[in-house]
């Protein structure tokens, strides 16, 4: 069960499908040792700019605020335009060990999935799905899963449903910001719009924004493995 939660190596040809930005703005440190964006707050939101908070504690043990600033590590796939995935923290244990000064657990290449006992907070920018997405060979959507870290994700291949389907094992809190988002399964959809919010128990899905404006999520993500008997299920299911 191990290898299947490590970060798969991307194939060259999805390589170009992704692209990291470092920092999205300059910071500053004010007084108190936290780092700042001045201009988060009255910056306009584009895709992908989000702002984070992160706390930590003083050498007196004071709550403070370490850093208020956009989240530096942001997403993009060439294959899917106006997609935007915003790392906002990772935990790599559990129980997630608590430091007086977190270190920024986010950037470093894209890992789709959380580590062994693990979680992943991100939020992503869906836009209206183009017609090169929906033309996706199973080839081209397995490197764009590639390019995310988790190749062996893709399940289109299998069932022909939708070119972004895929299956982890994770349990996912999908909860819907803005915007409308339709999610696929294996032979049904629904449709869900901002405040509603998703449970995904490692089932095929995949999410496709037949709207007019972009659509934003916030993911998180929990370390998981499937009982035995639904893995035997769902090999049989597959054709395995």
């Amino acid at each position: 069960m191990t290898t299947e939660h490590e970060p798969g190596q991307a194939a060259d040809a999805a390589a170009k499908d992704i692209t990291t930005v470092a920092a999205i703005n300059a910071r500053n440190t004010d007084g108190a040792g936290a780092t700042t964006d001045t201009t988060t707050a009255n910056s306009k939101d584009t895709a992908g700019k989000i702002r984070r908070v992160v706390t930590g504690h003083d050498a007196e043990g004071k709550a403070i605020v370490m850093s208020d600033a956009f989240a530096p590590v942001v997403f993009t796939a060439e294959k899917r335009p106006g997609y935007a995935s915003t790392e906002i923290w990772r935990t790599l244990a559990t129980p997630a060990p608590i430091t007086a000064e977190m270190e920024d657990p986010t950037p470093g290449a894209r890992r789709q999935l959380p580590t062994p006992r693990g979680s992943v907070i991100r939020i992503n920018t869906l836009a209206p799905e183009s017609d090169a997405v929906r033309s996706l060979s199973p080839d081209e959507a397995q490197n764009v899963f590639a390019s995310l870290g988790n190749s062996t994700a893709s399940t289109f291949a299998k069932n022909g449903r939708h070119p972004m389907m895929h299956r982890t094992q994770t349990i996912d809190y999908a909860i819907v910001l803005s915007g409308e988002i339709t999610m696929l399964l294996d032979d049904s959809e629904v449709v869900l719009k901002a405040g509603d919010v998703l449970v995904q128990c490692g089932t095929n899905h995949a999410w496709s924004n037949r709207g007019t404006v972009p659509c934003q999520i916030a993911f998180i993500l929990l370390d998981g493995e499937f009982d035995p008997e639904l893995k035997s299920t769902l090999d049989t299911f597959d054709g395995a």
